[in-house]
């Protein structure tokens, strides 16, 4: 019995010892001793900062002591030469729309031109409604028109939703001629078609530009075709696609009476214009052995080819890019997309590939019934109500329409009408469901 009491005594002593040298343990690790003070020479004002505590050489794999040492930090880019990606970046906090229009300066907006005379009103308005449905950036609308149609449009677009009046600023500018004979341009070919030749001279402030006629509708970002401005070679100045894929069966290689761009001319519905490279540029010409500035050819130009041309203001371009191929850029023709490229059976491949981007109706098709695909492609943008879902009041709607045109020729092939713009449908929706919703609200 006594070894046993002797045995649980010294027992007890060892796991009291144990706890005593643990306790100590654990208040040397809180309270580290004070460091050894300075001497009263040399005093300090600022606290040094504590030492990083930096993992051991263990602390990840493959690390040994040089781990420790610090990685110099990566140079910044310049601001001058950051793109429009680094500066929605740096506009967009965590969760918020990647729209940054609002801090876009206004040196990277798109600017967007038309020219609407006469019953274009409508027209001009759908167009503008389609570039502001699916853009990212913030585009500057100049509007050339009539002095009884500026009412209206003020009137229209001061009615459109604040969710999209935010993406564009307009200017409304009247109808004038720098040189010639006002009234002789202006019954040029169609209504004020001529204004877009005077476009370089009047918007001087404005170093880059997109020309469409009111008859156009985008089916995908009007930032896509901006993007093209980037592909300009040094000597090109202006962007077009080909009037015709077949030039056998091309207008002007068949009936022009007047010089032309290519092997089928180019239809200047669609036009791309770098607008410093043309006010600077001297342009060869028929008429003079030198040079001539653009304001300066086109009087003359017209003077001499006027009882040869019939397309007015696209004649006297394709005249001009004959004698200066080196300074157009010639884009596919899914930018500018005719019931040419369809009626006489498909003839563009980039649009059969990629689906149409930009749709081009000319000869009234929006407005008869010779091609119902073009018309219920404008009658869905015209109509859809501007806060709906896209899907459900334009995309399916617009199936619906095309079953209805499978008859015809453009009709066959409805895939080349509806690729591009579902796709951008996609998008959007994408944008707002996840960027602007966010994935935890979604069910």
């Amino acid at each position: 019995m006594k070894l046993r009491s002797k045995a649980a005594a010294l027992l007890l002593l060892a796991l009291a010892a144990l706890l005593l040298a643990l306790l100590s343990l654990r208040a040397g690790r809180a309270e580290p001793p004070a460091p050894p003070a300075r001497p009263a020479s040399a005093p300090q004002r600022h606290p040094a900062p504590a030492p990083a505590r930096l993992p051991g050489p263990g602390a990840f794999p493959g690390a040994g002591p040089r781990a420790r040492r610090r990685r110099p930090p990566r140079p910044r880019p310049r601001a001058g030469r950051r793109g429009a990606a680094s500066l929605e970046k740096l506009a967009r906090r965590p969760g918020e729309l990647r729209s940054f229009q609002a801090v876009l300066p206004p040196e990277l907006w798109i600017h967007l031109a038309v020219v609407a005379c006469g019953n274009r009103l409508e027209e001009t308005l759908v167009m503008l409604k389609s570039a502001v449905l699916f853009s990212h950036r913030k585009i500057q609308f100049h509007i050339f028109t009539e002095d009884s149609l500026k009412p209206e449009f003020e009137k229209q677009l001061r009615q459109w939703p604040d969710s999209y009046t935010k993406k564009f600023e307009h200017r409304i500018y009247p109808i004038t001629f720098s040189v010639g004979n006002p009234q002789e341009w202006k019954k040029l070919f169609k209504p004020c078609a001529a204004q877009r030749l005077f476009l370089p001279v009047i918007l001087k402030d404005v170093d880059s530009l997109l020309y469409v006629d009111t008859d156009v509708l985008f089916l995908r970002p009007v930032d896509d075709i901006w993007k093209l401005l980037r592909q300009f070679n040094a000597t090109q100045l202006a962007a077009m696609a080909p009037e015709h894929e077949i030039p056998k069966i091309g207008w002007y290689s068949r009936f022009a009476r007047h010089p032309f761009y290519g092997s089928a001319g180019v239809n200047s519905g669609v036009m791309l214009m770098n607008l410093t490279r043309i006010r600077s540029a001297q342009f060869k010409n028929s008429m003079i052995p030198t040079g001539l500035a653009w304001e300066d050819m086109l009087y003359p130009l017209y003077q001499k080819y006027k009882n040869a041309i019939t397309w007015g203001d696209q004649d006297l371009l394709n005249i001009i890019f004959y004698f200066n191929p080196e300074c157009l850029y010639v884009f596919p023709c899914q930018w500018n997309y005719r019931p040419d490229h369809c009626m006489y059976g498909s003839n563009c491949k980039e649009a059969e590939r990629e689906g149409v981007s930009v749709l081009h109706g000319n000869r009234g098709v929006y407005h008869d019934e010779k091609q119902p695909t073009f018309k219920a492609l404008y009658e869905a943008i015209r109509d859809f109500p501007f806060q709906d879902n896209l899907f459900q009041s334009m995309y399916y709607p617009l199936q619906l329409k095309f079953l209805e045109t499978v008859h015809t020729l453009c009709g066959r092939i409805p895939q080349v009408f509806l690729k591009q713009i579902e796709k951008t449908m996609k998008r959007a929706y994408e944008k707002h469901v996840i960027i602007h919703v966010g994935p935890n609200q979604m069910h």
